[in-house]
């Protein structure tokens, strides 16, 4: 049966915020679940003491922790706080930029995460060859791509997909949320707080384009890949992703343990996901189509 992982909160919440949505998703279905800051440093809401404090938590609940490290560091005190997660000796780590790859090879095993943009079996076997047990589908990579890349996985390499949530689609030296309010990315006064779900940015017709979260560019719209579990584990899928959102985080995960335990239901809840999404669904990267677009085809 398919795993369900839930990846790292990709937005800036308040530290009680945070302790009580774990506190919850100890209690739920999940199998894996990614800890830590990959957006911006300068979110200090958490220490590395605290997500640690969090991975004990959860691993008590019989969940697998993972630390993830920032997919773009600027300094060396990011370089620093790489290096502590590297080494925190206990848990997992998921390395979102080669620099984690460097920290990690030849000491743990790790996940090689979604923005390492590993798009053909040579990159795969290396990062394989340099201790990674596990991998994350690149965002834009469709299901066609997928399969060619799984014809050649190293064996004992769990796959992962990321299969619901806000897709993070680029990151920025530049802060965009603080430039929405005029302020320098050096006195931010922590403006994405405000928007525990990002910032959504419009075209001039009023059509949601992009989210805006810190650095980082989201999709407007909710990736959603429920209806496809069943052809993800035929295909060899290890572990399916769901991104956190500010509410409504656990009836998401219900809906996709329902639809593992019982892939009749794929597209009846990924119909009724729409209930508890931010916005309105897409899925075409994975069919080789324009992100942003919406299959009507009914998953095989």
């Amino acid at each position: 049966m398919l795993k369900l992982s839930l990846g790292p909160i990709l937005y800036y919440w308040p530290r009680d915020t945070v302790m009580k949505f774990y506190e919850d998703v100890a209690k739920s279905p999940v199998d894996i679940v990614y800890l830590g800051e990959t957006v911006c440093s300068r979110r200090h809401e958490l220490r590395q003491g605290d997500w640690l404090a969090l991975a004990e938590l959860l691993a008590s609940a019989g969940k697998q922790a993972v630390l993830s490290t920032q997919a773009l560091l600027e300094s060396t005190a990011d370089v620093t706080t790489l290096r502590r997660v590297a080494e925190n000796g206990r848990f997992m780590v998921e390395a979102n930029d080669m620099g984690a790859v460097h920290c990690l090879s030849g000491n743990t095993p790790f996940v090689a995460g979604p923005h390492l943009n590993v798009y053909n079996p040579d990159t795969l076997g290396l990062l394989h060859d340099l201790g990674a047990s596990r991998w994350v589908m690149p965002l834009e990579m469709g299901k066609l791509g997928l399969e060619l890349m799984l014809k050649s996985r190293p064996a004992g390499l769990e796959t992962e997909v990321f299969a619901y949530g806000r897709m993070p689609l680029a990151f920025s030296a530049r802060c965009f949320t603080a430039r929405n309010r005029n302020l320098p990315k050096d006195n931010c006064q922590f403006s994405c707080i405000d928007h525990p779900d990002g910032l959504l940015m419009q075209t001039r017709e009023s059509e949601s384009f992009l989210v805006l979260n810190g650095i980082q560019t989201q999709s407007a719209l909710v990736y959603n890949l429920a209806a496809e579990l069943g052809g993800m584990e035929a295909m060899g899928v290890d572990v399916v992703r769901i991104s956190p959102q500010s509410m409504h985080t656990e009836q998401v995960i219900a809906a996709f343990d329902a639809v593992r335990r019982d892939p009749t239901q794929a597209c009846e809840a990924a119909e009724s996901l729409r209930e508890w999404m931010p916005a309105d669904p897409c899925d075409g990267y994975w069919h080789g189509k324009p992100g942003l677009e919406q299959s009507t085809e009914k998953a095989a």
